[in-house]
């Protein structure tokens, strides 16, 4: 089975959990921890609200938020005009503010691999699909709006 068949959140959700496990099989010294819960907080709850502002947008324009699912509508408002994927945004600005918030190495190794794994996995796919189905439109899209920020 191919990673793109995983849906992004569970994927976030199992580097969590490595993490986790990581975290309390290998405690790390103070001294290679670095924590900060205010960050942490901050980049969970932005990453949060971006996540949840798109898939009210994906809802109301009646479009399917599974990555594998056929996509009849190109959402380009809201805040899609500053990011073109701020669902994967907000799931990555989320492990990173656990990474922050808790401070070990696991989670900020969770959190690179979270982004690496959209990065060159899932975005990737995705623009593809909507290249094909979208052409001309997606493509001044694309050159309008940057892929993160």
């Amino acid at each position: 089975m191919q990673l793109i068949n995983f849906r992004p959140p569970r994927i976030g959700m199992l580097f969590a959990l490595l993490a986790t496990v990581l975290h309390l099989l290998f405690p790390t010294p103070e001294e290679c921890s670095f924590s900060s819960p205010v960050i942490g907080v901050t980049l969970g709850a932005a990453g949060f609200t971006a996540m949840m502002w798109s898939w009210v947008l994906f809802r109301k324009g009646d479009v399917a938020i599974c990555p594998t699912a056929r996509t009849t509508r190109l959402i380009t408002g809201g805040v899609y005009r500053i990011s073109r994927n701020p669902m994967y945004l907000g799931m990555a600005s989320m492990l990173s503010g656990l990474a922050f918030y808790i401070g070990t190495p696991p989670f900020y190794l969770a959190a690179i691999g979270y982004f690496i794994v959209l990065n060159y996995v899932f975005c990737p796919y995705e623009e593809a699909k909507l290249l094909a189905a979208f052409k001309e439109e997606y493509a001044n899209y694309r050159a309008r709006v940057r892929r993160w920020l």
